[in-house]
């Protein structure tokens, strides 16, 4: 089978420029209600106005030019690689070169004001729309930090014929208006979400509140954590948005009536409200020095996408409400109710702005806990490879004392590259790494993965699983992360090639033109 045309590979590279915004307008009379469940921003009420333009050559553009080369990114893998033989390596750099390019080309702020003809004074007058994102604090010399991470953008109204000529580009086999009415909802949000105009250069203020109970350990939404008798205080953010919109550090927060981070073994929920913000706030948590945290990836882990599968995948991700993988949330639930004080942190690298509807699924399927996502500034090409060291760095260094479980599944080609590094970069703290071997249960995932990385690492502290029944009866804070009855086939490489001993079956090189260009396009925004 040939390689696939540049239009196809684009359509499918489309996927990774899904960000879906969503989030509040900022209001003048502000009412701080209380709630039962972790904040999370809600979608914007959204009415279509303005006309097409040339919005839809735009995208045409900008995808092409995503799905052009990735220069250098490619050669720093060749040593990796070189041992495939000329057919393997092309095989996985056809599959990086579309993953490296996940998000680049598509239209900015600016590009999307010039697409709708808007002036400066029409853009004034949108609300301006805060997306804010569940995160953490740790314990420092100088009391709680908390880490404030938001998005700071305006929603322009597009047309409905618009957005259902945008979203027909980013289905395979459909169109919109053939689709059920819940999810032609679905498939407009994600599409008007992606084009917004990003507020550089504004100050925000926050405002933080103690959180109420939102379900004890193992419920849907709960997570142990307690409500502080104190924390209520106001903050203004003291640098302005990146030209993104970006907010994103830690802030010293008074720690009144909090308790402290190196007495308790609790952790304690704040709201984190925008000023002037009656929706689109968000609950954030203060996790003491010592304790477990599961860093866990979403994607094919605890949602149903099928990166693998083209027109699935964005079925799944684009239109179909989120469907939690088997019973995955049983498994969750029992961690929470069985280990006293485990903080959960959901770290996927799909683009910030999609958070809204994963914190709506976590929270509805999951306990609660914080949230770390791909912020926009890094969308380049090396920038997309190392976004998930870059923020497992972050928690790892915000709890030195802290061990950590790490969930996610083989399809991610920087988590089996990651994963095991912090275990040798932060000795002691990775407590157990566990993988869904998706290739393993889906005859139709084909995607290499490297397990190189695992080579010299302690056995018993990493394990592939088929199912989530496989997790059952592992005792992870005394270090037993591995159920025997599972086989593993750990070869210390790149495994599930898609041909034996360095040759190709005619069926082999079929399935590389399918795979290599196409179905790595779909994982660009998925395979995260």
């Amino acid at each position: 089978m040939g390689r696939p045309s540049r239009a196809y590979i684009a359509q499918l590279a489309a996927i990774a420029i899904l960000p879906c915004v969503y989030g509040f307008a900022i209001l003048p009379t502000p009412v701080i209600e209380r709630h039962a469940f972790p904040l999370t921003t809600p979608a914007p009420i959204y009415e279509p106005s303005y006309e097409r333009r040339d919005i839809i050559s735009q995208v045409s553009d900008g995808v092409a030019s995503a799905a052009g080369g990735i220069g250098g990114v490619i050669d720093s893998i060749s040593d990796d690689i070189s041992s495939l033989g000329s057919k393997g390596a092309s095989l996985v750099k056809g599959a990086l070169s579309t993953e490296v390019n996940f998000g680049a080309g598509y239209p900015t702020g600016t590009a999307v004001q010039k697409s709708l003809s808007l002036d400066d004074g029409q853009v004034k007058a949108l609300p301006t729309q805060v997306l804010n994102i569940p995160s953490y604090a740790n314990w420092t010399d100088q009391g709680w930090n908390l880490r404030f991470r938001a998005n700071v953008y305006k929603q322009p109204n597009i047309s409905e014929s618009t957005l259902d000529d945008l979203a027909n580009k980013f289905l395979i086999g459909t169109k919109v208006k053939d689709l059920p009415a819940e999810q032609q909802k679905n498939a407009r949000n994600l599409t008007a979400a992606i084009f917004v105009l990003q507020q550089g250069d504004v100050k925000a203020k926050f405002h933080l509140e103690p959180a109420p109970s939102q379900g004890s350990s193992g419920q849907k939404g709960g997570g142990g954590g307690t409500t502080p008798s104190g924390g209520s205080q106001d903050i203004d953010y003291p640098e302005p948005t990146t030209p993104e919109g970006d907010i994103d550090g830690f802030v010293s927060i008074k720690s009144d009536n909090l308790d402290s981070g190196n007495k308790t073994a609790k952790i304690q929920r704040l709201n984190v409200y925008a000023e002037g913000a009656s929706l689109g706030n968000a609950t954030s948590f203060l996790v003491p020095e010592t304790g477990f945290t599961v860093v866990s990836d979403i994607d094919d882990i605890l949602r149903v996408t099928k990166i693998w599968d083209p027109k699935e995948g964005l079925f799944n991700s684009f239109a179909k409400d989120f469907t939690p993988w088997l019973n995955m949330p049983d498994i969750y639930a029992n961690w929470s109710k069985s280990i006293p004080n485990m903080h959960f942190h959901y770290l996927t690298t799909t683009p910030e702005q999609v958070t809204r509807n994963y914190m709506d699924f976590i929270y509805k399927n999951y306990p609660g806990g914080s949230f770390d996502t791909r912020p926009l500034n890094f969308s380049d090409a090396s920038a997309t490879l190392s976004i998930r060291e870059y923020l497992l760095d972050k928690i790892f260094e915000s709890y030195p004392k802290r061990k950590f479980v790490l969930v996610a599944d083989t399809s991610n080609s920087d988590v089996m590259r990651d994963y095991p590094k912090m275990a040798t970069q932060y000795p002691g703290q990775v407590q157990c790494i566990l993988l869904r071997n998706t290739s393993e249960t889906d005859s139709s995932d084909y995607f290499p993965y490297n397990t190189k990385g695992f080579k010299g690492l302690n056995t018993d502290s990493y394990f592939f699983f088929n199912v989530p029944d496989d997790l059952k009866h592992l005792d992870l804070t005394g270090g037993k992360c591995v159920n025997s009855t599972i086989p593993q086939h750990v070869e210390f490489k790149y495994q599930n090639l898609p041909f034996d001993s360095g040759s190709f079956a005619v069926t082999a090189q079929a399935k590389i033109g399918t795979i290599s260009w196409a179905l790595f396009g779909l994982a660009v925004w998925l395979m995260l």
